[in-house]
């Protein structure tokens, strides 16, 4: 009986592995680590969305500039339960650069919370 392997369609990675860092000493000091699921900003290929947990019902995402990354390094990626899997990276943002932090919340009155 032949054997058959069956490919499954993965997402693509939306950011290219950048160069090694030559000195880690030095990216820690100018840079922080972001991790999550990578995605391009759909209306500005300038920026990157970074899902931090993707299969959580209560996640949030940041929003970097590309030139303000200077390194990414693949992570293992995430399954859900159900066979879905996304890919995972770390990213290191410049020190004093802007980033975007995106909370969804319910809007009410808080006495009904």
């Amino acid at each position: 009986m032949p054997m058959t392997t069956h490919l499954k369609a993965s997402e693509k990675f939306e950011i290219q592995k950048y160069k090694q860092p030559k000195d880690m000493a030095t990216l820690l000091r100018t840079h922080v680590a972001f991790s999550g699921s990578p995605r391009k900003k759909p209306n500005d290929s300038g920026k990157i969305i970074l899902i931090a947990d993707p299969f959580s019902t209560n996640t949030f995402y940041y929003e970097f500039n590309t030139e303000d990354i200077s390194y990414a390094e693949e992570l293992p990626n995430l399954t859900s339960p159900s066979g879905e899997t996304i890919t995972m990276a770390r990213i290191w943002v410049k020190k004093m650069s802007v980033g975007i932090r995106f909370f969804p919340f319910r809007v009410d009155d808080t006495k009904s919370i």
